[in-house]
């Protein structure tokens, strides 16, 4: 092979899985603050998504890693079961004993013990699944009510679900809405950009002790563009690379090596990844006001998430550009917002904040009754944004057209918008002219119905606990609403300069859901 030829100890592209070429990127990073705060104490479940060869592999194995000592984890790879073959599975994966033809509530049982005796020993336990798109809908509710087993203040059964992008959709269905619920933290990987791609390839030769430079930058950026940075097709395009530069007697690797080494990989690669060329660029940020300082992006790689990390935003994003003046409305925004016409784009790019694939439906902003993220249009001003702290789609005026625009940071006099598929920063008072104050967000459902005096259930006491916490009130718990939480009712609408009748209604809900979003992107810098 080419090792000795260029001085490599071991080979630096092999697809095989080894922790010494362990490349996590920003996004990477990002992935498991997200899942590991959803993970967190609180949480049941978290979900990580992407497209074949993103790297979701990367990101469990970096979790396991930073696992703490007290806690038990196992792996299920490619799960085709059965409800009855899943609790098999699992209890043989974490060495639970089981008699022969168990029935389901038997194996409930015995997993019940063996995860009480866990808990007894401070120990956590910890279920990852991989390629969980194949698991069929029944299995994944019978998952869910495995993890109903608890103490008072404590879930015994934490799960990971890995899978392409299919899983979201599945997680659609009417049936499983209450597990869609249940998931606290939850990631979708997007492909490397181009200058992730170059680090990533200088990475893994210098793992090999290979000479960085070898790929140049042109290399790094038509392999960027022709593997949709992909890490496993640059794996594949790099390795063949070599090979046939080796081949050829050729210690460099000129543009024209490369090509070749595109063609015969990406030749025989699915179609999914022609798809993800079509996507818009991953967003880079530029700088369009003046004396702006750069933001560094803290990535803390604990299994509990610090407080102030709790509401980190979703969508992964580049490294900073440095900030140039600008004394006009920059020419790059006023282009990018005039080619961005397409509402249903920018609820796409919205969605995506938030971690989700939009539906077509969604795009729209119609929402279906069993989503787990309701969108609404409404009209306010600046401090009604500030004041929901969600990033929202806005209406913009450019020459006597609507256009549309992300907001995905609002910092005193300064906006962050996301638009055609890059991320600019502008001082406000340049879009105040443009904005006619309509805006489109979304925030997660939590109520489905109409809550008066008299009724009962689960969704009383999450009433409860909202208006608590907006009220900064105690909170009691009850699932019976009764006098004092129409009381609480009241005060809420009053605060809100609402109707005033004690009864939360479709609007009181909507608005106090607004207001309480736990694990949601918010329009404030990180830090």
């Amino acid at each position: 092979m080419y090792l000795n030829f260029f001085g490599f100890d071991e080979l630096p592209f092999s697809i095989v899985p080894n922790a010494r070429y362990l490349y996590l990127s920003q996004r990477h990073q990002e992935a498991i603050v997200h899942l590991q705060a959803g993970l967190g104490d609180g949480g049941g479940f978290a979900m990580l998504t992407g497209e074949v060869g993103t790297g979701k592999t990367t990101v469990a194995r970096a979790i396991l890693a930073s696992l703490p000592g007290k806690t038990r984890a196992g792996m299920i790879l490619n799960p085709t079961f059965s409800d009855l073959e899943l609790l098999e599975a699992i209890c043989d994966e974490f060495e639970v004993s089981y008699p022969k033809k168990a029935t389901l509530k038997k194996l409930t049982q015995v997993l019940h013990e063996f995860l009480l005796a866990e808990h007894a020993q401070g120990i956590q336990v910890l279920l990852m699944i991989d390629e969980a798109q194949h698991l069929a809908p029944d299995v994944l509710e019978q998952l869910r009510l495995l993890t109903n087993l608890e103490t008072e203040s404590h879930k015994l059964l934490k799960v990971l679900l890995i899978g392409q992008p299919e899983l979201q959709e599945k997680l659609r269905l009417p049936q499983l809405r209450q597990l869609a619920q249940r998931i606290t933290g939850r990631y979708h990987l997007l492909p490397l950009n181009e200058e992730q791609t170059a680090d990533y390839i200088r990475f893994r030769i210098e793992q090999a002790c290979g000479n960085p430079e070898l790929f140049n930058r042109k290399a790094c950026q038509w392999i960027a563009e022709q593997t949709h940075g992909i890490p496993r097709l640059i794996n594949l395009v790099c390795d063949a690379a070599l090979k046939q530069a080796y081949q050829a007697g050729e210690p460099t690797l000129s543009l024209a090596r490369i090509k070749l080494a595109c063609q015969e990989v990406m030749s025989f690669q699915s179609s999914v990844y022609q798809v993800a060329s079509a996507k818009p660029p991953v967003p880079k940020l530029s700088y369009l006001s003046s004396a702006l300082g750069g933001i560094a992006l803290a990535v803390v790689l604990a299994w509990q998430l610090p407080p102030q990390l709790d509401r980190e935003h979703y969508f992964p994003l580049p490294e900073v550009v440095p900030p140039t003046e600008q004394r006009v409305f920059p020419q790059a925004l006023r282009t990018a917002l005039l080619n961005a016409t397409s509402s249903e784009h920018a609820l796409e790019t919205l969605y995506a904040v938030w971690g989700y694939q939009a539906s077509v439906l969604e795009q729209f902003c119609q929402t279906q009754a069993d989503a787990v993220l309701w969108c609404e249009e409404q009209t306010g001003d600046w401090s009604t944004l500030q004041t929901y702290d969600l990033p929202a789609v806005l209406t913009l005026m450019m020459d006597d057209v609507p256009t549309y625009a992300v907001l995905y940071r609002l910092t005193g006099d300064q906006a962050e918008l996301l638009v055609g598929g890059e991320r600019y920063r502008i001082a406000r008072q340049w879009l105040e002219p443009l904005w006619n104050g309509q805006f489109a967000l979304l925030w997660q459902a939590g109520f489905s119905r109409t809550l008066k005096q008299g009724m009962q259930g689960a969704d009383v006491a999450l009433l409860e606990s909202k208006l608590a916490q907006v009220l900064g009130e105690p909170e009691r718990p009850r699932e019976q609403f009764d006098k004092d939480l129409s009381r609480k009712v009241e005060l809420f609408q009053r605060w809100q300069n609402m109707h005033v009748d004690g009864i939360a209604g479709r609007q009181t809900l909507r608005r106090l859901e607004l207001l309480t979003q736990q694990q949601a992107p918010s329009l404030k810098e990180e830090g």
